[in-house]
């Protein structure tokens, strides 16, 4: 008898086959019970994993997208609801040894391209912001675009082709040139609203300097623009332009003339207030010439003659922040001290004690630990934290909520940042060094260490180190500031925001929402009397003195609401056209958005400062419900012209408004007065 040979390769399933089991998979899922779905998936997943590895398998599954998510295949996992996806998670998951969740990811992203495509209408997720989403996606993960695979993808073994040609699949429907020049045109775009978090676009950069890096790598003509933004970080003076390494520098630096280091100092503070992002190297040069060269500290800081009187007059305490907290890996506070002393608030008695309190502060080990957990352990998270605290203080407007419901506590350290700062200073200095806050509500002490529950259920950690360590106290404070408003008629913010933001907050309060029903109440009354608070013209010209908490109804570029957000009314003026417009702070990380109706908040080009949005008075007031004002200061309400009060009342009623009209009051047609 002879051996049996030994079975040869097993033929492969045809890409027909492999869908007629996909689409009997989904059936099945479609048809299970929802306690039974769990259970269908593990054959689901192995049939879409193996037909992602079928050259036109990219294209099946993205005409199933919408079948598949109707059918529950998110449901209870993080990729449920696409507006909370963060694109920096992206790169851990397709980069993940677990088939599973390489599949799911898959999954995503090709939903995602579906409603970029208009493919699938979805309710939640525009196509616009599936579009700018992937464009991010494609810009974080663009060595996966182009090759550069690494140790992660080796141990993916197969896995890997997977995330590589999902990548470059979403890429060919998107364009390669359009990703690079799209995404060096949102970084600039991002950068102008000058974010006290960088990070992300940090690494952005990096991906687009490792790609023109590669001899291997063919970006065309895209990514032409982007050399002053890679320059920003790994060259901004001569003497590192070819990014030689901290050390090599350092050592450069010893043997320069006077001259050669005034040069360098100038280059910093030129790349840094020019971009808004800081390289090590400049720390590195900021550590040498505070020992050996000071007077150029100055230079390297970019100020003007307000910072440099700042500067000159407390002078040991700035040499202390800079040896304190400004290392490589915090170099990003270089731009907050500097802004700090441009804008002369340590000339406010209570500032520079509070800041030498700061510098000497021991940390808690829960603070300590959630620093650490953030941002390493390297320089210490005492550094990490002081150096957050100049960010803030000379950012204000760039503090972001992240990835949590927590616009309420990231607007309060916004204010107070910019209108309060030694009250900021000692929030910190509870938070972190006690590790509880006492605040008080109509007299009654309300501890964040005794307080139930937050808004949110975990504060993350895509936060600067400021909101990292006091916002977990905050969000308890503030829901339980709602809590005791339990049982009064009416919406609680009323009682809330002058409480949790402070004395500068108005008592009057308006609102044209009925907290019960929902239903729009006493709209062109609400119109009227802002008009006659905050528009110059009906407010006998008087700028807004101290910034104020208002509330607004989100809508996404269909102008279809959203949810309600918390923002703070900056200032009210003309811009440079003439037209009169509400300057405003948003931190929800990206103020640039398209609330639809023809609604879109501008961050530069119409006389924004840095971290300012704004919008004409009237598509402001439009997407606005809450406003607080001074009841002794009123204007005229009824100067306000009634052509103005019917474009206003007609956005409402054609966005967030629409389904909220009484039907026993207003007409819902456009243009009606309440």
């Amino acid at each position: 008898m002879s051996d049996p040979q030994p079975p040869g390769p097993v033929p492969a399933v045809s890409l027909d086959k492999l869908l007629a089991r996909l689409d009997d998979a989904i059936l099945a899922l479609e048809d299970s019970r929802p306690f039974a779905r769990a259970g269908k998936l593990p054959r689901l997943f192995d049939v879409i994993r193996r037909v992602l590895q079928q050259p036109e398998g990219m294209a099946a599954i993205e005409s199933r997208a919408e079948r598949l998510e109707q059918a529950g295949v998110f449901e209870g996992t993080d990729w449920a609801d696409p507006s909370i996806l963060l694109p920096a998670l992206t790169t851990s998951s397709l980069q993940s040894p677990n088939a599973d969740t390489v599949v799911v990811e898959a999954l995503s992203e090709l939903r995602l391209l579906a409603i970029a495509r208009g493919e699938y209408l979805h309710d939640g997720f525009s196509a616009e912001q599936a579009h700018h989403y992937l464009t991010q996606v494609l810009a974080i993960n663009l060595g996966l675009l182009f090759g550069l695979t690494g140790e992660a993808e080796r141990e993916q073994g197969k896995l890997a082709l997977i995330s590589q040609g999902l990548v470059q699949y979403v890429a060919s429907h998107i364009g390669y040139e359009q990703v690079i020049d799209s995404l060096i045109e949102e970084i600039w775009r991002i950068l102008e609203q000058r974010p006290i978090q960088v990070e992300p676009v940090r690494k952005m950069i990096t991906q687009i300097a490792l790609c023109r890096a590669d001899p291997g790598t063919d970006l065309g003509g895209a990514g032409l623009g982007a050399d002053r933004l890679i320059s920003s970080l790994y060259g901004p003076t001569r003497a590192c332009s070819e990014d030689p390494g901290i050390v090599v520098y350092q050592q450069r630096l010893e043997s320069m003339d006077s001259l050669a280091l005034y040069n360098e100092a100038t280059g910093f503070a030129r790349s840094m207030h020019d971009t808004g992002l800081v390289s090590p190297y400049h720390a590195v040069f900021i550590r040498f010439v505070l020992e050996e060269e000071e007077a150029l500290v100055t230079e390297a800081l970019g100020l003007s003659s307000t910072g440099r009187d700042c500067l000159l007059c407390y002078r040991e305490l700035v040499q202390t922040l800079l040896r304190e907290a400004v290392f490589p890996e915090t170099c990003q506070g270089i731009y907050g001290l500097a802004l700090l002393l441009e804008r002369g608030i340590l000339y406010q008695p209570p500032v520079a004690p509070a800041l030498w309190r700061q510098i000497r502060l021991s940390l808690c080990p829960e603070a300590r630990e959630r620093l650490q957990l953030a941002f390493g352990y390297q320089p210490q998270p005492a550094a990490w934290l002081l150096q957050g605290v100049l960010n803030v203080l000379g950012q204000p407007l760039g503090v972001g909520q992240g990835n949590n419901p927590t616009c309420q506590s990231a607007r309060a350290l916004s204010m107070w940042a910019y209108n309060d700062p030694d009250y900021l200073l000692q929030m910190v200095a509870w938070a972190v060094r006690d590790n509880e806050i006492i605040m008080h509500f109509e007299g009654q002490p309300v501890s964040s260490a005794e307080s139930q529950a937050g808004v949110a259920p975990e504060v993350t950690l895509d936060l600067d180190p400021v909101s990292l360590v006091v916002v977990p106290h905050l969000d308890r404070i503030y829901a339980e500031m709602g809590r005791l408003c339990l049982g009064r008629e009416g919406d609680p913010h009323r009682w809330v925001n002058p409480e949790f933001h402070g004395w500068s907050s108005g008592r009057g309060f308006a609102i044209n929402v009925d907290v019960e029903t929902g239903q729009l109440v006493e709209l062109e009354t609400f119109i009227r009397h802002f008009y006659a608070s905050y528009h110059p013209y009906y407010n006998g010209n008087q700028p807004l003195i101290h910034p104020q908490p208002a509330g607004i109804a989100v809508t996404d570029s269909a102008a279809r609401f959203i949810g309600w957000h918390a923002i703070t009314i900056l200032r009210a003026a003309l811009d440079p056209e003439g037209e009169m417009r509400v300057y405003f702070f948003n931190p929800n990380n990206d103020s640039g958005q398209n609330w639809g109706d023809g609604v879109t908040v501008s961050t530069s080009g119409h006389g924004e400062r840095f971290g300012e949005s704004s919008l004409p008075f009237g598509q402001f007031t439009s997407r606005l419900y809450i406003y607080h004002f001074d009841p002794l200061e009123r204007g005229e309400p009824a100067d306000v012209p009634v052509e103005e009060l019917q474009q206003v009342i007609a956005r409402v009623h054609q966005s967030w408004g629409k389904n909220r009209v009484p039907s026993q009051g207003l007409q819902a047609q456009p243009g009606a007065a309440d």
